[in-house]
């Protein structure tokens, strides 16, 4: 029976693979799971596991530092958020590398290659240490920022780039990606999408809201002094919650 570890700082992303797993490949055994870097490097080591599926961006190590620390047979895949991680060089050597939110077909293709697939011989186990090590000095100091937003319309794959977005909204168990010309539907939950975003040009206004700061048109207060956001391109008004109001003062 194969074994799998699955570490990621987002339980219920933990979740949503392991049941996603538990689909493409039933004969799987999700021996553990852990909440950042620390707690799966030291699982690897007392388990070794054949397989750890990895987010890159964790708390204590990343999971390129992870990967980089493996001493044992465990092969990695890469599950994360961020698109300027040299993926051609990581499947060149039999590791896979799953861009979220994940797709199911995409899923299906990296269960079936993982199950057909060798181990990794030591020239191949070289090269991609020496990968790792060229990668570890962006991942662990500078956080890569989202570039481009993936979103399925059917059998169309969308790539939006985020400076084209005018706000993001949870709308139930989706995300709105709003821009000037269309709505796009996306399964990253707004909270995962904050860390992702530049700071300084998208801001929470919202417990459901982020807007990009580039599209801002102005603010209105209302009789109850509740504060709204509009932006360029879209003519509904967006609420400003107290927790965010202070973010305005200086406009």
């Amino acid at each position: 029976m194969t074994t799998a570890l699955i570490a990621d700082d987002e339980p219920h992303l933990v979740q949503y693979l392991k049941a996603q797993l538990a689909q493409a490949w039933p004969e799987l055994q999700v021996i553990r799971t852990a909440a950042n870097g620390v707690e799966a490097a030291q699982a690897i080591a007392e388990l070794e596991p054949d397989l750890a599926f990895l987010d890159i961006q964790m708390p204590g190590l990343t999971g390129l530092e992870v990967a980089q620390g493996i001493e044992g047979s465990t092969r990695v895949v890469f599950v994360t958020a961020y698109d300027q991680y040299a993926i051609e060089a990581f499947e060149a050597r039999a590791v896979d590398y799953l861009l979220k939110p994940l797709k199911t077909e995409r899923l299906a293709a990296c269960v079936a290659r993982l199950r057909q697939a060798a181990p990794a011989a030591p020239e191949s186990e070289g090269a991609l240490a020496e990968t790792l090590r060229r990668l570890l000095p962006a991942a662990a100091g500078n956080p890569a920022r989202l570039r481009f937003i993936r979103a399925a319309q059917g059998e169309l794959m969308h790539q939006i780039p985020v400076g084209d977005v005018l706000f993001f909204h949870a709308d139930d168990k989706y995300t709105v990606v709003q821009t000037a010309t269309a709505e796009h539907l996306i399964r990253t939950p707004i909270f995962e999408l904050s860390s992702q975003l530049d700071p300084e040009v998208f801001w929470q206004v919202h417990r459901s809201t982020i807007i990009n700061l580039d599209h801002l048109a102005g603010t209105r207060r209302d009789e109850q002094s509740r504060l709204f956001v509009r932006v360029r391109g879209h003519g509904r008004e967006l609420p400003v919650s107290r927790a965010y109001v202070h973010l305005f003062k200086a406009m």
